[in-house]
């Protein structure tokens, strides 16, 4: 994770715990919190990000999530509630 995205996720938190909203609220709509997670420079070096399912499905919904995705030419997987985005159009090849 950036230091940006470190810093916007601990301001979501302490915005949830001060204002009492919902763990399910956040102060950016669903396209400005995509942005801001592909803003950072792992994906501007084509390399790769990680995200909780849970979050991604709680900020944005998997189904805009993956339209982003697609959009951008790149590629996930998903594993024990992670997901890791290549955030460049080459292949992804199993190792094992």
């Amino acid at each position: 994770m950036s230091r940006h995205a470190g810093a916007v996720n601990r301001l979501f938190t302490k915005l949830r715990k001060s204002s009492g909203m919902t763990y399910h609220s956040s102060p950016l709509t669903p396209e400005l919190w995509l942005q801001d997670m592909f803003a950072s420079k792992a994906v501007q070096r084509g390399q790769v990000i990680r995200r909780k399912a849970r979050d991604i499905e709680r900020f944005v919904g998997m189904d805009l999530f993956r339209t982003e995705l697609q959009r951008r030419g790149f590629r996930a997987v998903e594993n024990a509630g992670q997901i890791i985005v290549f955030c460049n159009q080459e292949a992804v090849r199993p190792v094992v």
